[in-house]
C-alpha cells in the first residue's frame, strides 16, 4: 500500500469507515442484509450524535453522554412516554463495538471496544405453550391433502430439529428423508447439524410423496387449479416456495384450531424443541449446540427448566435420614 492509499485510507470520514465496516461484516463475516441494515440504522445512529469525524474523538464521556440519550428516546409512536428498552440500547452498543473493534484491527486509533459494557437486562420470559396444547397444535393438520400434509411436516420439523424460521424456508426438495440427521447453514453462514425424528421423517416424506411440481423449495404455496382453453383443470408445475410470514400464518392458523388462545408462532415451536430436550435430561450444553448458539449465556434462557430438574433433586436427596 503507497503512503498515499494509506493515507487516504486513514484520513477517511466515520462515514466511509462505516460503510467499510458494513461491507466487512456482510462479505467477511456473512451477516445476513437484515444484520447490515441494523447496524447501518444503530451506527447512524451513533455517528449523528457525536458531531465527529475524528475517531479519536469517540471517548469513554461520549458513549456515556449516547447512553443517556438513548435512554431518553422515545419508542413508541402514539405514546411518547415509553423508552427504549434496555434490550434495543444495547443492540446499538453493541454495533458499536463491533465497529470499534474493526477500526482498531485497521490500526486507527479510538477507543478500545472492551471499555463499552452493555446495559443490564431483567431475564427473558419464555413464550410457552403446554405439552398437551403442542400434541393438539401438531394432530391439527389432519387431512390427506396436500395443505395438510405440507403443514403437518413444517409443525413437525419445527419441533424435531429447533430449526429457526429463516432456516426452514432454505431447505429444498431434495432433502435426504431416508437420514436422520440434516446439515443447515444458520446465523452468519455457520453449518450446524440438526436432528429429525421418526415422526418428522415420516410427515415430510409422506408430503413429499404427495408433490406432483417441479420447485426446488421444501416448503411451497399451494396454487388454485386454472383451467386451460379446453375447460380442462391445469396445475403449475413451479409453485413459489412459503415466506417467513406465510409460515407464520400457517402456524397461528392451527394454534387458533387446536384452541390454543396464547400467541403461537414457529420461535415458540423452537422453545419447546428446547425445553422438552432439557425436562428429559439433556445438559444445556447440547442443547446449545442444537440451537446454534454461539454463546451458552443465550441458551440459558431456559434455566428455568433446569431449576424444576434442580428441585426434584433437592426433595429426592435433601436430608435423607
Amino acid at each position: 500500500m503507497s503512503h498515499n492509499i494509506c493515507y487516504n485510507y486513514f484520513m477517511a470520514s466515520l462515514k466511509e469507515q462505516k460503510n467499510r465496516f458494513l461491507e466487512y461484516v456482510e462479505i467477511e463475516k456473512g451477516r445476513a442484509l437484515r444484520t447490515i441494515e441494523n447496524y447501518d440504522q444503530w451506527l447512524s445512529r451513533f455517528l449523528a450524535f457525536a458531531k465527529t469525524d475524528n475517531p479519536g474523538a469517540i471517548t469513554d464521556e461520549l458513549v456515556r453522554e449516547f447512553r443517556i440519550w438513548l435512554n431518553r428516546q422515545s419508542a413508541g409512536r402514539k405514546d411518547k412516554s415509553l423508552t427504549l428498552s434496555k434490550k434495543t440500547q444495547n443492540y446499538h452498543l453493541i454495533a458499536l463495538r463491533a465497529f470499534l473493534k474493526y477500526l482498531a484491527r485497521q490500526d486507527i486509533k479510538t477507543l478500545p471496544a472492551e471499555r463499552i459494557e452493555l446495559a443490564k437486562v431483567s431475564q427473558r420470559e419464555l413464550d410457552l405453550i403446554t405439552p398437551l396444547e403442542l400434541e393438539r397444535l401438531r394432530a391439527s393438520p389432519g387431512g390427506n391433502n396436500l395443505s395438510d400434509l405440507r403443514d403437518r411436516a413444517i409443525l413437525e420439523l419445527l419441533f424435531s430439529t429447533g430449526l429457526r424460521l429463516g432456516e426452514l424456508c432454505s431447505l429444498n426438495s431434495d432433502i435426504n428423508i431416508s437420514s436422520d440427521e440434516l446439515s443447515v447453514r444458520g446465523k452468519g453462514g455457520k453449518i450446524r447439524v440438526v436432528f429429525i425424528s421418526e415422526e418428522a421423517r415420516k410427515a415430510v416424506k409422506k408430503y413429499l410423496e404427495a408433490r406432483k411440481d417441479m420447485s426446488d423449495a421444501l416448503f411451497i404455496q399451494i396454487p388454485s387449479f386454472s383451467k386451460d382453453s379446453a375447460g380442462k383443470k391445469e396445475t403449475i408445475k413451479d409453485f413459489k416456495s412459503l415466506t417467513k410470514r406465510s409460515i407464520e400464518r400457517i402456524v397461528k392458523t392451527h394454534a387458533i384450531k387446536a384452541g390454543i388462545s396464547k400467541k403461537v408462532t414457529p420461535h415458540v415451536i423452537r422453545h419447546m424443541f428446547a425445553t422438552d430436550l432439557l425436562r428429559n435430561g439433556a445438559d444445556l450444553r447440547s442443547v446449545q449446540i442444537m440451537l446454534g448458539h454461539s454463546d451458552i449465556s443465550t441458551t440459558q434462557i431456559y434455566t428455568h427448566v433446569t431449576d424444576r430438574q434442580l428441585l426434584d433433586v433437592h426433595k429426592k436427596f435433601h436430608n435423607k435420614k
